[in-house]
């Protein structure tokens, strides 16, 4: 109980085991959610054990509200309190389509899972973080959103995923400047191409971009890039910034000539 506790949602697999495995080296215990996938998370939860590391995984499908006050009241009964929340799950639309053809069904799973889970998951843990800051049992709580260069890069087969990007960036600018006067501090990191199962499908075609100049940085981005930031902003690397944004992108994010 001596460790700080945090919670990471969508911890089974790519960039978010990545930050499940960051944490538990750093010395954190975690909570790690998950929606479907078991066997990747009993994966996950053996290579933190064999780190020595301290994991609680538990399944939950964040679009529901009952489902979130459960995670937290577990998190909670197991750990006392919740020091870091990371708001990683997220899902890309099932099919890509046209802008003009996205249908509801489509938009409504994208947006429920990657937005309205987490403001509502969110709201339920900074209450909790409150709490335990005016008790004296945590001090400088953090929230840290993995949104993505999405948010503000247009891409019309999958403009409910964008669109659920953008918010998450409106979300950590919201929760930013209501919690800022008890000191709990919320960021948001932007990665750029990562090789995950997500980029999968398209792996290729950013080959052939990446090679012709893309990125700054000619590679690919790891989940390991993404969990180095979330481990350094979880430490405590910069007390002094809250609302901040991340890139992870190799560069993306600039403009050049």
């Amino acid at each position: 109980m001596d460790k700080k506790a945090a919670l990471v949602t969508g911890g089974s697999r790519g960039i978010g085991r990545a930050i499940v495995l960051g944490l538990a080296v750093a010395g954190w215990q975690v909570t790690a959610s998950y929606r479907q996938d078991e066997q990747a998370m009993r994966s996950t939860q053996q290579q933190v054990e064999s780190l020595g590391g301290v994991l609680l995984p538990i399944r939950a499908d964040l679009r529901q509200a009952e489902q979130r006050t459960r995670l937290v009241e577990q998190v909670l009964e197991a750990f006392g309190q919740i020091d870091l929340l990371v708001n990683n799950a997220g899902i890309a639309p099932r099919q890509r389509a046209d802008l003009l053809e996205v249908q509801e069904s489509s938009y409504d799973e994208v947006l429920n899972t990657n937005l309205k889970g987490p403001f509502f998951l969110t709201q339920q843990v900074a209450k909790a973080m409150l709490e335990a800051v005016q008790s004296g049992k945590s001090s400088a709580p953090k929230i840290i959103n993995i949104s993505s260069l999405s948010a503000y890069t247009s891409s019309t087969q999958r403009g409910e995923y964008c669109l659920s990007k953008a918010g998450m960036s409106m979300l950590t600018q919201l929760y930013a400047d209501r919690l800022a006067q008890a000191g709990i501090l919320v960021y948001e990191i932007q990665p750029g191409i990562i090789e995950t199962d997500m980029t999968a499908p398209v792996h290729e075609k950013y080959d052939r971009l990446i090679e012709a100049g893309l990125l700054p940085l000619k590679r690919w981005g790891k989940p390991e890039d993404v969990a180095r930031a979330v481990v350094a902003l979880a430490e405590g690397t910069l007390p002094y910034s809250t609302g901040e944004i991340i890139h992870i992108d190799g560069g993306f994010h600039l403009r050049r000539l």
